[in-house]
């Protein structure tokens, strides 16, 4: 069984273990280390199953507006719904903290997570042109209101 839980120092090991697979260019142990003790903004969950950080999602909150920073789970563990648990756990999250809105970016060819994202009544709000470093993919900004 897997627990969502917030993210702890001692957690970025296996984030970064998930986030190197996940992605082309992916953030340095030194970022998700700032996010955790500098960013008094940032919330990071993390799904934990047999002992084992399997994904991770970062979340901004400022005032009433919410911002997923980044969602992973690792791709072994891809297809099994930890990705909409973890999603819907920082949406509960975020609604707990008085968020009213909720945003994300997520690259256009991401069909997947789109789809997903629009299970939870997330809606196109935009593009961000070049906003991938990797590729200069854009990127789709999403919004969903949360009351």
């Amino acid at each position: 069984m897997a627990i969502i839980r917030k993210m702890t120092i001692d957690d970025v090991e296996g984030v970064m273990a998930v986030e190197e697979a996940s992605f082309a260019v992916p953030w340095s142990a030194d970022t998700f280390h700032k996010e955790i003790d500098d960013n008094p903004y940032a919330h990071y969950y993390v799904v934990e199953k047999e002992g084992r950080i399997i994904g991770y999602c970062g979340l901004w909150l400022i005032i009433d507006e919410a911002h997923i920073t980044n969602i992973a789970i690792h791709p072994e563990q891809r297809g099994n719904k930890y990705g909409e648990r973890l999603f819907r756990h920082t949406c509960k999250e975020a609604i707990e903290h008085g968020a009213i809105q909720l945003s994300l970016e997520v690259r256009v060819s991401n069909t997947a997570a789109q789809h997903m994202y629009r299970k939870f009544g997330m809606v196109p709000g935009g593009i961000r042109k070049r906003y991938y470093t990797d590729n200069g993919e854009d990127a789709l900004v999403m919004w969903v209101g949360l009351k």
